[in-house]
Order: C-alpha cells, then structure tokens, then sequence
C-alpha cells in the first residue's frame, strides 16, 4: 500500500533534519503576506498553496516544487531531497504535501504545529506552538 499522507514532525524535529540532512527544502506554502509580515523561517523557500487576491489553489504547486527538488540533484542513484512544508498551523501544508504525495513526490514532511501554532484560549498564536514558540531561526522581511 503506498503512502497518501505527509509524515507529521515537530518544529524542532524539522529544525534537527535540516542541520542533518542540508540538501532538505523547508517550504513555506503560505500566502505572501503572511510570509513577508508576519515572517517566517530562516532559509526557507516561499511558494504559496493557496494566495491573494482571489485564495485559489496555486495551479503551479506541484510544478514549482519539483523544479526545486530536481534542481538539487542529478545524476542516477540521487536521493531526492526531504520535502519539509510549513504553513501557520499545520493545516495548509498537510493538504499540500498531500497532494505532491499523490502526484508521485516521496519524502514529504508537514510541521505538524505550522510557524504559529494553534490557537489559545485568548484567540491568541505563538504561545502554546509552532516554529516561533520554539524559539527556531526566523525572520521578517
């Protein structure tokens, strides 16, 4: 049977597998506003599941990730890199590394607490989750 869902880690467990594994992508998939004002991890690459103005899938999704994934590696016998996606909770990514499972990409990963984290009691982010929480590299445009 083969595999339909994005293995699900931690912030701190993708933190551990770019250090590890360097040829790993860390993708941003949300929209440009929140990755430019609200920030967002050190070395990641921001390409948007879904985005202004009109909130539609991206229709290049899956091409712009596999541009990246075969722009870093060549050759027989490469190991394709680990696909590491994030979004604000972990709700976009997991869709999205979806659906590059199904369209034949392996070694897809989702933040499983996003760059946020969940909302708290106060309707609050950033204080019970997420790559921030953790205190992770991240920064602002």
């Amino acid at each position: 049977m083969s595999k339909t869902t994005p293995d699900s880690i931690s912030p701190k467990e993708a933190f551990k597998m770019l250090s590890e594994h360097p040829n790993s992508l860390l993708i941003d998939v949300r929209s440009s506003m929140e990755f430019l004002f609200v920030g967002h991890p050190k070395g990641a690459v921001h390409i948007a599941w879904i985005d202004e103005p009109d909130w539609d899938i991206n229709p290049n999704f899956v091409t712009e990730i596999r541009k990246l994934v075969l722009g870093g590696v060549c050759g027989e016998n490469v190991q394709h890199p680990n696909i590491i996606l994030i979004c604000r909770s972990g709700n976009r990514s997991l869709e999205a590394g979806q659906l590059l499972i199904d369209s034949g990409l392996n070694h897809v990963f989702n933040i499983d607490e996003g760059f946020e984290g969940e909302l708290d009691d106060k309707h609050q982010r950033s204080t019970q989750g997420g790559w921030r929480y953790h205190k992770l590299p991240w920064e602002q445009c």
